[in-house]
């Protein structure tokens, strides 16, 4: 017995310590995810619980203030569908206001700078401005559908009520109140003859809420991701039914068809006492005829505010778009990719940043969004264009694309341009530690990145406060890679003169390839440069694994926050957005940011 204790109690002792290390460690994981998922989703969550909690205090309260002894008689003819109606307007009010200021662009360009100096986080969450205009259009879409849902049973019962078959009912009296001269009425269908289908097409009320019905049907239809990316000039041209939308909005409320009791009339006329002698209303001191009025409308001025803002927007993206630029060189890249090197008096920019283009002769109404490719450092800015749709193949056009004749400066369309604003590619020199991923022609703004590293560091000698850079270029086919090596190999050659090579580590991955695809290519494995792109770093075929990257980048720099910045599809942006908040080794931080248009 004295032998299996003395053998018992290191065990115990060991077992208890193991569990202990274990336990800790397992709570460091734990609040280095947490601390990792609150540094990247922290403000988002807490903006959108309180867009979500000022919309369900809305609904209560204007729910509740249709319960009111004013709006006691309305209720009568309609019953509870009068709070179902009016408290999604109140929603909807609130979400009009907020729906134009996402994308007031030069607006969040300038709150972007203003608070880039106080909250890298803060400032973050601008370059969510498209993500949050979308879930409060759903928003939008969501409280229309239950305003007008309960607007079809108000209807209803409005005409039941007139056409109520016991004319001594308090339903049918409260609806042939006004048939007198200078009185006031509650039900606004007046008479037998009267339909739903008149009132909807011959009050404001009903037409506007038509109009406005329709125009948001065709603007949330329209920019479904498929309508968006295979034919961009029809979300282009509906979504400016917004106009249309925010005009019939403020109209809506003109006609005032919901109505209630008067301030006045509710001191004399007490409903809760008088609606049981109806029948003795105007013979009785104390229950005189009840009057009735609608409320005044509102949503002018929860929206007016927004529609100034964006109406400046507007005036100052027309003025930046009359200002003179100059087409100083067109290359024309393989696999069609149009590049145009242009100038304009007083543009700046900085990494990472994007404009939006127009072409007259092409379409005097279409602007699209393209990121530059150029460096602040550089004279000129450029934009590296993909032809895939009919805009971009008409430019291609224009520019002489299809022409193997050169083509003179003034036979080149004339370009407008506004721009240029701010995105989360800006931050990339605020980290220590970057990790850029670009998927095909994403790869766009980690051109202005690398160029602008190439003058940092080897030009100018600039000291930068980034001191490694991992880069990942994923490509489908090998045509995509062909405007992008040169850039790539000027930079490895210099980096390597400048012994800075450690620097900057790329990976370059073809998607699409498997390896007996790539068997020929195989032959040229030991050669010094990669036969695709002529770098000294192999391309790899297939995808990356994500797990292992991101963990020899989390050992290698330990106590760091490393800044992961994304342009490309939504599915890998998932994948590394996961893999930014489950990743915690050796107290690395990865902050996930992403391009967004």
């Amino acid at each position: 017995m004295i032998l299996c204790l003395k053998y018992q109690m290191p065990f115990t002792s060991l077992h208890h310590s193991v569990f202990h290390t274990q336990t800790h460690t397992y709570r460091v994981f734990c609040s280095l995810s947490m601390g990792n998922f609150a540094a990247n989703e922290g403000l988002s969550i807490f903006v959108i619980l309180v867009w979500l909690g000022i919309n369900a205090f809305l609904f209560v309260h204007y729910y509740n203030a249709f319960l009111t002894d004013r709006f006691y008689y309305t209720r009568v003819i309609l019953g509870h569908a009068l709070s179902w109606a009016r408290a999604p307007a109140a929603c909807l009010n609130f979400n009009c206001m907020l729906i134009l200021l996402p994308v007031c662009r030069n607006l969040l360009s300038f709150l972007r700078g203003s608070i880039q100096c106080c909250s890298r986080t803060a400032a973050r969450q601008l370059d969510r401005n498209i993500t949050f205009h979308k879930l409060v259009a759903y928003m939008i879409a969501f409280h229309t559908a239950v305003h007008i849902i309960a607007h079809l049973f108000n209807f209803e019962r409005f005409m039941d009520a007139q056409l109520e078959a016991n004319t001594s009912s308090l339903t049918h009296v409260l609806s042939v109140i006004g048939n007198k001269e200078n009185e006031s009425f509650l039900n606004p269908i007046r008479s037998n003859g009267t339909s739903q289908t008149i009132v909807m097409f011959t009050t404001v009320a009903g037409l506007t809420g038509v109009v406005i019905t329709l125009a948001l049907i065709l603007i949330i239809t329209s920019s479904m991701e498929v309508i968006r990316r295979s034919y961009f000039e029809v979300f282009w041209f509906t979504h400016h039914l917004f106009i249309v939308f925010f005009i019939g909005l403020v109209l809506h409320g003109i006609g005032r068809i919901v109505r209630g009791q008067t301030f006045a009339n509710l001191k004399l006329h007490k409903p809760l006492t008088c609606h049981s002698r109806y029948e003795e209303w105007g013979r009785i001191t104390e229950c005189p005829e009840p009057e009735f009025a609608g409320n005044p409308p509102m949503t002018w001025k929860w929206v007016v505010g927004p529609m100034v803002l964006y109406l400046c927007e507007r005036i100052v993206r027309f003025y930046r778009s009359q200002q003179k630029v100059v087409i100083t060189k067109v290359v024309m890249h393989p696999s069609k990719t149009l590049e145009l090197q242009m100038k304009k008096k007083g543009f700046k920019m900085e990494v990472g940043q994007y404009i939006f283009m127009q072409c007259p002769s092409i379409s005097q109404l279409e602007w699209h969004p393209f990121t530059l490719t150029s460096a602040p450092e550089e004279g000129h800015f450029s934009v590296h264009i993909r032809i895939v749709g009919d805009w971009t193949q008409a430019l291609y056009s224009a520019c002489g694309g299809d022409k193997t004749e050169g083509q003179e400066a003034w036979e080149l369309p004339r370009m407008a341009v506004d721009g240029p604003f701010g995105t989360a590619s800006e931050d990339v020199f605020r980290y220590e530690v970057v990790m850029l991923v670009g998927a095909g022609i994403g790869v766009t703004p980690f051109a202005s990145i690398l160029k602008s590293v190439w003058y940092k560091h080897v030009q100018q000698n600039t000291n930068v406060f980034t001191k490694k850079i991992y880069f990942y270029w994923l490509c489908p086919e090998t045509e995509a890679f062909e405007w992008f090596a040169d850039l790539l190999q000027s930079l490895e050659r210099q980096m390597t003169e400048k012994n800075m090579s450690d620097f900057l580590s790329y990976n370059i991955y073809l998607t699409r390839w498997k390896d007996t695809e790539a068997a020929h290519f195989r032959v040229h494995h030991e050669a010094e440069n990669d036969p695709i792109t002529g770098l000294k770093q192999k391309t790899l075929y297939g995808k990356p694994n994500w797990d292992s990257e991101f963990n020899t980048i989390a050992t290698s720099h330990p106590g760091c926050k490393v800044g992961v910045f994304l342009c490309g599809p939504p599915l890998l942006a998932k994948a590394l957005e996961k893999q930014c908040l489950t990743q915690s080794q050796a107290g690395a931080e990865f902050i996930f940011n992403k391009e967004n248009f």
